[in-house]
Parts: structure tokens; C-alpha cells; sequence
């Protein structure tokens, strides 16, 4: 854009302007002679505005001359412009078809909705190695070609001449800010059919060089020349979170050379946005695609009916075995070298302080299905987690690092629940969602000693008051129907369960929109545990039925071992009923030495890898 008077000999009046075919011009302000080979009167604010209609094939190919004239229009002299177009525009699927478009016009901005834009990208969180693995997202180099698949596509297109004119270069450039949430690798050939021979092997690290992280902001990338495209292979660190809006800009400039001792001049910059993917929470509504378990010395029954319940369910069944658990038979919060690997990552947050608590275990970390509450949607459910009563000036609390994470994530809005009335302290110890035919999809299941004292009275009703619970297990004393309805402060105990239950039960209701149909209770009473501090908390007086894991219409339920009717448990009778409504089925596992008796039941012992959402998450209205 240059202005004509800054080249002009003294005494200029006027000037003209001729140029070669492929190069247009404008002028600012537009001159008000009719006439294109009339000279234009030249004045101190007057623009040449230069645009050519196709990129160069040699440099300086183009020119615009602009002459001069004095007073009487002689000639005083001639400036003359030598150009060299190129066309450059670094790309990405702005519009999320899988196809990286060409210069999408909504590639630098990112919108939600179903009628937005803007690019996605994946946090690199598994890994591709089979030994001494750690997260890809920790190496700053691409471990195999395999890794590639977990980035987004960056394309560099560009068309011009061979070479850039002398001392011009592009450069790729990050922000300090992004710096931490970022990595691009690049293509070391543009030669496509050199990467389709590349795609046989496996290892090509030096083929895809590290262009920008933490340690690189900024630097060259190759110009190839002609007609061209380069891929660039964009990586997420990090999640979303509170420090961290999950936006990620890239900017790609030409810079022009000035002068030696200073820096160059950007003359041109493309910008692409990303947004990286949440963290998502899948519900027990999704299909099943794998369940995982551990194996110890002493699971042998519970590894056993699971087995027959997978088998059943006709999906497939990873054992992690005890030299690699080391004993640890939690897989709701296990992350071994048996499941960590291709596909399959996991994240961390480190505590600010030390006062972590059983409150920050997966158990206290469920999903709802999906629901509409007031007319709002969350096609992805809403997240629920365990917290202490809101007026409580003390007591335990899911750690604050966790609960910013699982905010900052805004697709599945949490919900925070009062758990740290429970000796674990986890949501999973009194309720779930079960798939359902009708209504809404689903049902809640809520553990209630009322509907646990009414199936005991009704027993003793009918003549079966010295049915005995734990009969027949090894080291437990049995008791009769009859002696549990005889214990007041038993009872007490139980009543002041239920007021905590109802509470969520309310919150639940209110905040996923639900109506007491949508909701079944389960018998299961409960009993008070003395802390050090003396603080008196709940767990389960039998196998808690709610602790259950949800295998699409088969159910793994604990085995409760409750007062039998007739040679059948009336638990499992009563929970079978409530079941059998929504055609689902009840397979009942005995975890009670191995679970029950560490405080943890089947859901505890077990995770499930399910289908993700057909519903995408970037088409969500926020």
C-alpha cells in the first residue's frame, strides 16, 4: 500500500499509473478524473492500493510503474514497483467435517452450536509405548507414526515461486499463554508419495520435527515453493481448567527484512484457533464396550461371578493380575500399566495442600444420563460429586484442584451431593442409574433404609421374624429379622441415614429434573461407625445393592445375603422385582469377604469402558 507523493521529484502535480496484466490497483481517494490515461492530481493523502489476482512464478514477475508530472504535465520522473506475489494460508477442519478445507473463512474464531466453527483438538493423554509407558503428552517428540492419529491436522499451503525474494521467511508463532497447552510437530516431506511408503513402517521420529512447545514460541518453518501443502501435527496437553479456557490460537507470518542489526516486519499473519476437547464423563446408559477388574489372593468368588456376568453379557473382560495391581483391588481408581497404552490415558491433579481424603476417589465421581431440567439440555449428563453439608464448618471435601477441573470442563455441568456422612464418603454408596424403556431413559436408585425397614416388617408380618441375614457366612454372626427390628438406636441410626438421603434425594430432583416416578428405592439399612475424631459415619450394614455395575440390561449386583423365604433371599427377591420392571436382569456377586468387609462393593471393584456419546459435544448451545 504505497503512497504515491513518498517517491515523487520536487515539484509533482500529477501522476499516472501503469502496470502489468495479473496486477489491479485502487486509489484513495478515488481521483475525479473520468478518464484512466488523464494524469491524477497528487496530494499529500493519496493511496495506491495494490492486489494481484494470482500468485507469482518467479519472483519480481510483476511490476507497477507510477510517473510523475510537473505543472504543465511534463514529465519529471518514474517510480517503479517490482512484485512478487504469494499465496499462503494455514489451515485446519474449521468447520469439523474431518476435512481440512481451504482458508475457511471462520478458521481464526471458534463458535459452539450446532451452527458454529472452529477447530478441534484432542489432550495426547494415553500412550503408544508397551513398555516404560508414560502419557505422550509428557514427550516432545512423536514416540510412533501411530501418535499422529491423537493430533489435529495443521495445513501450510502455499503457492508462488520457487524461492521467497532475498531475506523474506515465514514463521510459526505461539503465545506464552498457549505455550503449556500446546505442541506442533511438522512433516519433514511434502512428498505424498514418500509418506504413503512411510506409512509402512513404524518409526519415523525424525521424520515429524518438533516445531513449537514451551521452550519454542517461535520459529521458521520451511517455505517449499510452487504449489504446495506441508502438514503440521497440532498436540493438547492439558485440559480445560480454571486457569485455562481451553482456547489455543496459532499465527503463521510472513516477516520482511528491514534492515542488518533489526529485526524483520510481519507483512502478513494467519491465525487458527483451536479449542482442546473436554474431559467427559460417559453414564451407565452408554453401551459397554469392555469391563476391567483386578485380580488378588483373596477375590477369587468375586472374580468368579464376574466373570460369568461379562461372559453373559457378551462383552469383553480385562483382569489386571496382582504383579502388576500390587494388591490393590480398586479399580474404580486404578491406573495401571495394564490399562494405560494406546487410546487409553488418563489425567491427574496434583492437591494444593495435603488434606486429601477418600472424597477424591473415583467412587465419589459419577455421571446422570442425559436430561432437560427447566427447559435447559445437557445432552450429556451432569456431573455428581460427594462434598460436606453445605453449612458444615468442618469436614471433608472432594479437593478444590478437582472440583475447579471438573467445572472448567462446562459440558456436563456438576452437581455437588452431601457424602461426608458416609464412613467412604462416596456417592456410590447410595445411589445409580440404571437404563430404563420408558420416561426418560433411566431410573435413579437410591438406597433407603425406609424401604429396607418396611421389607423387614413385612417379613416379620408374615411370620418370618427368625429369617437370619448372614447365614451361613464364614466369621459373621447371623441375625434374625426380628432382633434388627428390636434395636431402637439401630433404628436411630437408620432414620438419621435417611434424612441425609432425602437431602440428595431433593437436590437430585431439583437439579436433573426428575419426578418420584424416575426414581426406585432400594432396601438397604445401614449402621454408624465411631471415627477417632468422634465423629459417628455410615456404611452399609449388609452388601450395599446400589454399589452395582450396569452392563447394558444385566445388572452385577452384591450379593446381600439377607433372611431367606421359601430357600431364596428376600433382598435378592425384592430387588429382582424392582428390576425385572424395566426388563433388566440381576446377577448377584458375592464380594463380601473380598469388598464388603474393606468397605467397597462390586462398582468399587470394577470399571467399564462404554461407547462415547453419539451427541457431540461442540454442538451444545453455551
Amino acid at each position: 500500500t504505497p503512497t504515491p507523493n513518498l517517491y515523487a521529484p520536487p515539484n509533482s502535480k500529477f501522476f499516472s499509473v501503469k502496470c502489468t496484466s495479473n496486477v489491479q490497483y485502487s486509489i484513495t481517494p478515488p481521483p475525479q478524473e473520468t478518464s484512466h490515461l488523464a494524469p491524477i492530481p497528487l496530494n499529500g493523502n493519496s493511496v495506491l492500493l495494490i492486489s494481484m489476482s494470482q500468485a507469482s512464478q518467479y519472483e519480481n514477475d510483476s511490476k507497477l510503474s507510477v510517473r510523475y508530472y510537473g505543472e504543465n504535465k511534463e514529465v519529471l520522473g518514474k517510480a517503479v514497483l517490482h512484485l512478487t506475489a504469494v499465496e499462503i494460508s494455514l489451515d485446519v477442519d474449521a468447520d469439523r467435517d474431518n476435512v481440512v478445507e481451504k482458508n475457511n473463512p471462520n478458521k481464526g474464531s471458534w463458535k459452539w452450536g450446532s451452527n458454529g466453527h472452529g477447530a478441534i483438538l484432542l489432550v495426547n493423554c494415553d500412550s503408544e509405548r508397551k513398555y516404560w509407558k508414560k502419557p505422550d503428552s509428557e514427550e516432545n517428540f512423536v514416540s510412533k507414526v501411530s501418535d499422529l492419529k491423537d493430533m489435529s491436522v495443521m495445513v501450510l499451503r502455499t503457492r508462488g515461486p520457487v524461492k521467497l525474494p532475498e531475506g523474506y521467511k515465514l514463521t510459526m508463532h505461539i503465545s506464552q499463554g498457549d505455550a503449556e497447552s500446546v505442541r506442533v510437530f511438522r512433516s519433514r516431506s511434502s512428498d505424498k508419495a514418500t509418506n504413503s511408503l512411510r506409512k509402512l513402517y513404524n518409526y519415523f521420529v525424525k521424520d515429524y520435527p518438533l516445531v513449537l512447545s514451551s521452550e519454542v514460541l517461535s520459529q521458521e518453518v520451511p517455505y517449499i515453493g510452487g504449489r504446495a501443502e506441508m502438514n503440521f501435527y497440532v498436540e493438547g496437553l492439558r485440559f480445560p481448567d480454571k486457569d485455562f479456557d481451553g482456547l489455543i490460537s496459532i499465527n503463521l507470518s510472513l516477516l520482511e527484512p528491514i534492515s542488518e542489526g533489526l529485526p524483520e516486519t510481519p507483512i502478513f499473519t494467519d491465525k487458527v484457533v483451536f479449542r482442546v476437547a473436554p474431559w467427559i464423563m460417559t453414564p451407565n446408559t452408554l453401551n459397554p464396550v469392555e469391563v476391567f477388574v483386578c485380580s488378588t489372593s483373596d477375590n477369587y468368588q468375586f472374580l468368579k461371578g464376574m466373570k460369568n456376568l461379562v461372559t453373559k453379557s457378551g462383552y469383553k473382560l480385562k483382569i489386571c493380575h496382582e504383579y502388576v495391581n500390587r494388591g490393590d483391588r480398586w479399580m474404580q481408581v486404578r491406573r495401571t500399566n495394564l490399562i494405560f497404552g494406546p487410546d487409553f490415558g488418563y489425567v491427574t491433579r496434583v492437591a494444593e495442600r495435603k488434606d486429601v481424603s477418600s472424597l477424591d476417589s473415583f467412587g465419589n465421581l459419577e455421571v446422570s444420563p442425559p436430561v432437560t431440567v427447566n427447559g435447559k439440555n445437557y445432552p450429556l449428563g451432569r456431573i455428581l460429586i460427594g462434598v460436606a453439608f453445605p453449612t458444615a464448618t468442618k469436614g471433608r471435601n472432594m479437593t478444590k484442584v478437582v472440583q475447579d477441573f471438573l467445572w472448567a470442563q462446562k459440558v456436563q455441568e456438576p452437581i455437588a451431593l452431601f457424602s461426608d456422612w458416609l464412613l467412604v464418603g462416596h456417592i456410590d454408596e447410595f445411589m445409580t442409574f440404571v437404563p430404563a424403556p420408558d420416561r426418560k431413559g433411566f431410573r435413579l436408585l437410591l438406597a433407603s433404609p425406609d424401604a429396607g425397614y418396611k421389607l423387614f416388617r413385612g417379613l416379620q408380618k408374615d411370620g418370618h421374624g427368625q429369617a437370619k441375614l448372614f447365614e451361613g457366612l464364614k466369621d459373621e454372626e447371623p441375625i434374625t429379622v426380628d432382633d434388627i427390628l428390636s434395636h431402637d438406636s439401630f433404628q436411630a441410626e437408620n432414620n438419621y441415614v435417611q434424612s441425609c438421603i432425602d437431602w440428595n434425594r431433593d437436590v437430585l430432583k431439583r437439579e436433573l429434573g426428575l419426578d418420584e416416578d424416575d426414581i426406585i428405592d432400594l432396601p438397604i439399612l445401614f449402621k454408624l461407625e465411631v471415627e477417632e475424631d468422634k465423629t459417628y459415619r455410615a456404611v452399609a450394614f449388609y452388601p450395599d445393592m446400589v454399589n452395582m455395575i450396569v452392563l447394558g440390561k444385566n445388572l452385577g449386583i452384591p450379593k446381600p445375603f439377607g433372611p431367606k423365604v421359601n430357600g431364596r433371599c428376600a433382598l435378592e427377591a425384592e430387588m429382582c422385582c424392582l428390576m425385572e420392571g424395566l426388563g433388566l436382569s440381576c446377577t448377584f456377586i458375592d464380594d463380601f469377604a473380598s469388598y464388603h468387609k474393606l468397605l467397597g462393593e462390586v462398582h468399587c471393584g470394577s470399571n467399564v469402558l462404554r461407547e462415547p456419546f453419539a451427541f457431540k459435544w461442540w454442538n451444545l448451545e453455551m
